[in-house]
């Protein structure tokens, strides 16, 4: 589908905003050329010179026919209410045409926003490790207004056209060898306003660039503020988006300057215009001068009123072409063909009565050639603890991320009691799992909302418990407002091990059927790995659990553990099988032992595996 196409699209979702503004447009147009075609007469009345009426084009005595039942004395009153009439209707009609355009732009704005955001949050994860951010909040952004300003630009190029058809049409019937003239020219004209159009879609595609380049050079400065401020970088990165707007300053400037230039082009060619006629009607009519006196008079009237719709139709093709850029932009973003979308299964998950089996399981990513996960087999019985260890790179969060369908297998399959993983309904099979990472994603908002987002119908009751099994209750309260206390993007008000403690809590009162723990208790001090370690003791106690961890402690409980090497199982077994198999396992729990010796005798303290 052509970006025309998904104007279209777009456009039809509201027919009643459409027609409306056609309608309202084409009343404007009749109103404007009916008011025009009497002023002539009016004026001739005003100057007591009723007898020019008789030299007046076919057309205009049609039209003061109609007020040859009037008397006399009143006819010129009659016309001037008319003409007042037929003024205020069309200022009437502008009025409203605008108020419907506008709210026509906004309802295409939210149209092609809402699109977007069910787009993005339908796509597969893996989608997102090949776009950046910032891009698609400019293009649901920046792009999506300049699109629906499109389709409003559009709608407005039509009512200006039959604007024009009406006036040529007052044109042609007041003198059609004037008008063949007048059209000639005035296509020359259009013609001369091609290089323009041509000029505001380079400018057009300049400016999304520009616009795309700072918005996503925004966000990462913004995401990464505690990077930039602890490197003293606040003023290389300043200078560095200072020159990005300026940059975006100077393309939108020449964009402005090509439509301001436009008008003041138009307009010289409508007096150069204007000439023509009057030379030409001196030869025209040069056996007639009444006539030439009547007829170029109105006809030069009606010609100066359909001038300005001439030089606006100019500059909104420029304003089209300048715009087009960003409907193709908008237009490939959601266009779904090119997407990952993954495959969903009907069969809703009711929870797990045997076990998860892993069965010869191969992964790469899509567009790489290099096997991340090869061959892996693994079993986790339901009510049991599987670990995963490993160096960093070693796939064991690329194996988790399977298990609630981030990726797909690229060989083998995962099974829960002998179903295929991929004939789950992915939502609800989602809905059965709890995932703990090390990153932990919190939103601006309470305690309370962050600790029941995706959670219904939950009581406060069932908040608290989590709280207190997550090891999270006492420093809540501490809090200036308790569970409404606002924590800030990504939970920046609070320290590391509480982050942790919030998103166990969250996961608990989920009430999981399957627990995903990826490092979650990476990073943090003694204390917090401490609380954090109880509190994933309290969650996974007979819970069927898939745990990764660099720090080997934490995991020496675990029902099995498996030990993966660049994407392939190693060994299997319990923390005390393994470390008799003297392997691969022993090597990696004997140098971490004695990294933990040197640090404890220096006062320091680690446990986690070399990367």
């Amino acid at each position: 589908m052509s970006s025309q196409k998904l104007l279209l699209k777009f456009a039809s979702r509201h027919p009643v905003l459409v027609v409306l503004s056609a309608l309202l447009g084409f009343s404007g147009a009749i109103f404007n050329g009916v008011s025009t075609a009497l002023v002539v007469p009016v004026i001739f009345g005003f100057l007591g010179q009723e007898g020019e009426f008789r030299g007046m084009p076919p057309i205009i005595q049609r039209i003061l026919s109609l007020f040859d039942g009037i008397p006399e004395g009143q006819r010129f009153a009659a016309m001037l209410g008319l003409i007042l009439l037929a003024i205020a209707l069309k200022n009437l009609t502008a009025y409203m045409g605008s108020l419907t355009s506008n709210r026509l732009s906004q309802a295409l704005t939210n149209s092609i926003r809402k699109d977007g955001i069910q787009l993005l949050l339908e796509v597969d994860i893996d989608f997102y490790s090949s776009h950046r951010i910032g891009d698609l909040i400019n293009t649901l952004g920046t792009e999506a207004a300049r699109t629906s300003e499109a389709i409003r630009t559009v709608i407005q190029f039509f009512i200006t056209a039959i604007t024009i058809l009406v006036f040529v049409g007052l044109l042609l019937a007041i003198s059609w060898q004037l008008t063949l003239v007048s059209t000639g020219l005035l296509f020359l004209v259009a013609l001369a306003n091609q290089y323009f159009v041509r000029l505001a879609r380079q400018q057009g595609d300049a400016l999304s660039a520009k616009s795309r380049g700072y918005s996503v050079a925004l966000l990462e400065i913004l995401s990464g503020i505690r990077l930039v401020k602890a490197t003293g970088n606040e003023s290389k990165e300043y200078a560095h988006l200072s020159r990005l707007i300026e940059e975006r300053e100077q393309v939108d400037l020449s964009a402005q300057m090509t439509f301001a230039a436009i008008g003041p082009i138009n307009e010289m060619a409508g007096i150069l215009t204007v000439l023509a006629i009057v030379v030409l009607g001196r030869f025209l009519f040069i056996n007639e001068l009444t006539t030439l006196s009547t007829v170029l008079l109105t006809y030069l009237l009606v010609l100066s009123r359909l001038l300005p719709f001439v030089s606006q139709l100019n500059t909104l093709r420029s304003r089209f072409a300048g715009s087009t850029p960003s409907a193709q932009i908008v237009h490939d973003f959601l266009n779904r063909l090119d997407k990952p979308f993954m495959s969903n299964g009907t069969q809703l998950y009711s929870g797990l009565n045997h076990e998860v089996v892993f069965d010869q399981v191969s992964f790469q990513y899509p567009g790489q050639a290099e096997w991340v996960l090869k061959d892996v087999t693994l079993r986790l019985p339901k009510g049991t603890t599987l670990a995963l260890v490993g160096a960093s790179g070693a796939g064991k969060s690329t194996l988790a991320d399977l298990l609630p369908r981030f990726y797909d297998c690229t060989e083998g399959q995962i099974t829960l009691d002998g179903v295929d993983l991929q004939a789950y309904d992915v939502s609800s099979l989602r809905r059965a799992m709890g995932i703990v990472s090390q990153d932990t994603f919190l939103f601006n908002a309470s305690v309370y909302d962050n600790i029941t987002y995706g959670c219904h119908e939950v009581t406060h009751e069932a908040v608290v418990g989590a709280v207190k099994q997550a090891n999270a209750y006492e420093f809540i309260m501490n809090l200036p407002q308790g569970f409404e206390t606002a924590i800030g993007d990504r939970g920046v008000m609070l320290s590391g091990g509480q982050r942790q403690r919030l998103a166990i809590a969250r996961a608990l009162l989920r009430d999981p059927d399957i627990l995903i723990l990826d490092e979650a208790t990476s990073a943090l001090d003694t204390v917090s790995e401490r609380l954090v370690q109880q509190a994933i003791d309290n969650i996974s106690r007979d819970r069927t659990t898939l745990v990764i961890a660099h720090r080997l402690s934490t995991i020496q409980k675990a029902d099995q553990i498996a030990v993966l090497n660049q994407g392939r199982v190693v060994e299997v077994g319990t923390h005390a099988d393994l470390l008799d198999q003297a392997g691969y396992y022993a090597r990696l729990y004997a140098l971490q032992f004695s990294q933990n010796l040197e640090l404890a005798q220096s006062g320091q303290e680690t446990t986690s595996l070399p990367s």
